[in-house]
């Protein structure tokens, strides 16, 4: 699979929906806002706050996927770096940073993601705001990674593709989740990518912010607002900079 058609498939697969739509409005509730969106990948939600008239920063370590950002209409609106958290250019601050799309999931150690917290922490504002997503350990999400349950036809380029996740690992204990993403292109050559996520309770999320410094303010469920345990299996969190 090329980088080209990695990138086209993920922004197929993953179409704006209420997630970004969350994001968006949380990013812009402050006219003219100094944005970070940090794990920005193909820069979908990113490039939708920049023309909302903020003036953005978007950070991934996924050199391939900003590449692809940067190709997209009026990426110039928009800082692409690339690295995590510790390469936010010094003395940017921030009134709001989000990190969309369930990326706390991929940062795997403990140890790593407070730092990211703590380094959001730095760069924001008094009183500026954190929004992130990350699935709920409780909904246990990776039982519906199966063909018969994830499958979805999707439109690429070159013509349609099959698409669908295979859980191959659970650990429990640890919240580690392994699994693969197959896609069945147009000549019928099947590509697999797998990885792992960390699963982490809201209780253990919480008590990370606090230690970097932040203030939680709300837990959903969803992007409507549902209560924890009550939405899409999601688990929502806001947080201030005192």
């Amino acid at each position: 699979m090329t980088d080209s058609h990695a990138s086209d498939l993920y922004d197929a697969v993953n179409t704006w929906g209420a997630d970004d739509e969350f994001f968006l409005q949380f990013a812009t509730s402050v006219p003219a806002a100094r944005v970070l969106d940090l794990g920005c990948g193909t820069g979908r939600v990113t490039l939708a706050v920049a023309l909302a008239g903020c003036k953005v920063t978007g950070v991934d370590p996924n050199g391939n996927r900003l590449e692809a950002a940067r190709a997209k209409p009026e990426a110039g609106r928009v800082e692409w770096v690339e690295g995590d958290s510790t390469v936010i250019p010094p003395g940017h601050e921030f009134d709001a940073v989000i990190m969309s799309a369930n990326v706390a999931q991929e940062i795997l150690d403990d140890a790593a993601l407070a730092r990211s917290f703590a380094d959001i922490a730095g760069h924001l504002v008094p009183g500026g705001r954190l929004a992130f997503d990350s699935r709920d350990p409780m909904a246990r999400g990776w039982e519906a990674w199966t063909k018969e349950r994830s499958h979805k036809t999707v439109q690429l380029p070159e013509g349609q593709s099959q698409h669908w996740y295979q859980t191959t690992g659970v650990d429990e204990a640890r919240g580690l989740v392994e699994f693969c993403a197959h896609e069945v292109g147009v000549d019928g050559t099947e590509n697999v990518g797998c990885g792992t996520l960390r699963f982490r309770s809201e209780e253990h999320l919480s008590t990370m912010l606090s230690e970097a410094g932040l203030v939680v303010d709300d837990v959903f469920g969803g992007f409507e607002g549902e209560p924890a345990g009550r939405g899409v299996g999601s688990l929502v969190i806001t947080a201030h900079k005192p």
